[in-house]
């Protein structure tokens, strides 16, 4: 069982970032994961806020299913898009894949995103009961 300061990288085959990060890490029992729009070669997908947002699900449940988990141990998402108008979209994709009970959320329009060609990306907190799993 892990200790309160004992963290563990989440292995996925999502595109290497060159950035310093782990695309998820567990500790005490819970997965933080932030989600980009990006496809296998690591270009941001084209097509507007429904594709990347559909691209950013297709990233998390894979993260998720690499540690051992499901959509339906998702607490809370942070999703931060940067254009109010692309909320009515991301709703509409959102409740396509969660259920009730629905993720506690909280939605930012902000003015830019690491890549200047993403629109939304997704943090998220999940819980992860068997860290010693996915190390």
């Amino acid at each position: 069982m892990s200790t309160p300061t004992e963290k563990y990288p989440v292995k996925t085959r999502l595109f290497a970032s060159k950035a310093p990060l782990e695309w998820a890490i567990t500790n005490n029992g819970t997965l933080y994961t932030a989600q980009i729009p990006i496809d296998d070669t690591g270009a941001v997908v084209e097509g507007g806020i429904e594709a990347q947002t559909r691209q950013t699900f297709h990233n998390l449940i894979h993260t998720l299913e690499c540690a051992g988990t499901a959509l339906d141990s998702v607490l809370q998402v942070l999703i931060y898009v940067t254009d109010r108008e692309y909320l009515k979209t991301v709703n509409q994709v959102y409740a396509e894949y969660f259920e009730v009970p629905y993720p506690n959320r909280a939605a930012m329009v902000v003015a830019g995103l690491a890549r200047e060609e993403m629109l939304v990306e997704f943090v998220v907190y999940a819980s992860a009961s068997q860290p010693e799993c996915i190390q």
